[in-house]
């Protein structure tokens, strides 16, 4: 445990043995970061930190309920770099998690060792997944027996008649096998989620796309940016153009995996990322 700036009391979960670790952002947004298990054996590798973000697990309620929004928790993991008493960081972060973490490298360049992007949200960089962008990747997935009825749902959803029974229907897609494992696991992100904190995260002021890319240029630490073949959310060609954002970034696209590429096959990851 240790505080933030303002205070509230934040928990970070070790796991995996000695040596210097890697800091896990979870996404959502707003997850407590149980979801993110071992993150397919990496901890094997490599000890993992991965913090429950400020009202999420085992990490207090902030007093102040817009301290949620995601600019405002930058200062929570530099907090948490002075707790750990180093130098720099190696963070890897998730989908939602990664914005955090590319405002906090856009913030203090100087303090990133390594930064590893899984699947990450393109919300702060203004990167525009497009309705085509979307169709395609949804389209190779038109041979799984789920298809008719999640497809059905995205079309609405993307005319606007989307309510709560169509998102819950394209969950599948987010996935890049739909099992047993992808389904416990979707049917436990409700429960990990602090959904207020979620409706704060990315507010209005959060970060402007111009300066955070401006910001990203600086960065000189390696960046390994992980995008899913199958990711709906954010498809390999806009990872490409999410990548390219920084002076020594490489790119990896996992085959046949979505949103959660260590629950696809764990390991491709290894591969990709270890």
């Amino acid at each position: 445990m240790f505080d933030a700036p303002d205070g509230t009391r934040l928990a970070y979960h070790r796991i995996g043995g000695d040596g210097p670790p890697t800091v896990c952002l979870p996404g959502g947004p707003m997850q407590a970061s149980a979801y993110l298990g071992d993150l397919g054996g990496l901890a094997a590798h490599r000890p993992l930190l991965a913090l429950d973000l400020r009202g999420t697990g085992d990490s207090a309620v902030p007093a102040d309920p817009a301290t949620y929004r995601c600019d405002r928790q930058v200062d929570d993991v530099e907090a948490l770099r002075e707790h750990l008493g180093v130098d720099r960081l190696d963070l890897l972060a998730h989908s939602a998690g990664a914005t955090i973490a590319v405002l906090y490298a856009a913030r203090h360049p100087e303090r990133v060792a390594r930064l590893t992007l899984v699947t990450p949200s393109p919300r702060a960089v203004g990167i525009d997944v497009t309705v085509e962008d979307r169709r395609a990747v949804a389209e190779t997935r038109r041979g799984e027996p789920w298809f008719p009825a999640a497809f059905a749902a995205l079309q609405r959803i993307w005319s606007g008649q989307g309510g709560k029974a169509e998102w819950a229907a394209i969950t599948p897609f987010v996935y890049g096998r739909w099992d047993e494992a992808a389904q416990a696991a979707a049917a436990a992100a409700a429960a990990r989620t602090n959904a207020e904190a979620a409706a704060a995260y990315y507010g209005e002021g959060a970060f402007d796309p111009v300066a955070v890319r401006a910001g990203l240029a600086a960065v000189g630490a390696p960046v390994r940016l992980l995008g899913g073949e199958r990711d709906i959310q954010l498809p390999p060609h806009r990872a490409a153009e999410y990548a390219a954002l920084f002076p020594d970034a490489e790119l990896s696209v996992q085959p046949a995996a979505g949103h959660f590429p260590w629950l696809d096959d764990p390991a491709a990851f290894l591969d990709h990322v270890a």
